[in-house]
């Protein structure tokens, strides 16, 4: 599961991590066909709704030349809101798709064939469970665990980051989507809603005691056949299995993370092992 994540780079500074050409988006870009580049404030404590940057392959639809690889960076909103939905608010319960059914699911299907995306992150956030007699309990997500929600509200939640030792950028695997919003006429920029999910899938055993799931990291070596629309099915999956959770760096961090009231780099500073759990969380 991917609910909070970290991303403090600015878009050169993506462009350069990932490769980008400096000017990838036109100033007066039509956001019909393409979705737009902002500049972002550093986010260390992203929830779902907020803008987060995307980075994208060749233009949806099929539009444009065709080049391999990394192609332009984009700003979306987390929360995948499908094309025949009628409200937003239904971004709010889909900012995951799991890998494992993502090629079937009505809401993803098609995204997933055509629409992929890498999502930079400085790091992700998950919470282990920590019971009232003190046993430690990976966190589960209500999909797998019936008692899922019994399980949260009598535990205590630790938080940990999970990064790339190096402090390289995590490219999180995900799909993106273009809404029509009715309420706004249609020359206007708003009515065009891009916005975006992440995959995840079962956690690696490294990283298993902490969660049951992940999301799905793509190595370097992997970004150009993911981005590539025309990427099979089955190389597609492969590449959802190919998560390198060996190379992560694991650090428990404060409870303040908690509360998305929170925001600033020390989110992302180790904690004391002794650290008691805070308040409710996002999950």
């Amino acid at each position: 599961m991917c609910g909070r994540y970290a991303q403090s780079r600015n878009v050169r500074q993506l462009q350069f991590a990932f490769g980008l050409p400096e000017e990838a988006v036109p100033e007066e870009v039509d956001h019909r066909a393409w979705p737009p580049l902002e500049e972002l404030a550093p986010d260390y404590n992203i929830a779902p709704g907020r803008s987060v940057y995307a980075v994208l392959g060749p233009p949806p639809q099929g539009e444009g030349p065709e080049t391999e690889g990394p192609r332009s960076l984009h700003t979306m909103r987390w929360g995948l809101v499908p094309s025949w939905a009628k409200d937003r608010n239904i971004g709010y319960r889909m900012i995951n798709a799991r890998s494992e059914t993502i090629a079937d699911k009505p809401a993803f299907r098609t995204a997933f064939r055509r629409r992929r995306c890498l999502l930079p992150a400085d790091a992700y956030y998950e919470w282990q469970l920590i019971g009232r007699d003190g046993t430690v309990q990976a966190s589960t997500s209500p999909v797998t665990d019936p008692h899922h929600r019994k399980r949260k509200a009598k535990a205590d939640k630790k938080p940990y980051s999970i990064h790339y030792p190096d402090d390289r950028p995590l490219a999180m695997a995900g799909i993106f989507e273009r809404w029509r919003d009715p309420e706004v006429p249609e020359d206007d920029p708003a009515a065009w809603v891009w916005s975006c999910a992440v995959i995840t899938t079962e956690a690696a055993p490294e990283l298993a005691h902490i969660h049951e799931r992940m999301p799905v990291i793509m190595p370097t070596e992997n970004w150009t056949a993911w981005l590539d629309p025309r990427t099979g099915t089955d190389e597609l999956a492969h590449l959802l299995e190919e998560t390198p959770a060996d190379r992560f760096a694991v650090d428990e961090v404060s409870t303040d993370v908690n509360s998305i009231k929170n925001n600033g780099p020390e989110l992302l500073e180790p904690a004391s092992s002794t650290q008691d759990g805070g308040p409710d969380t996002l999950f």
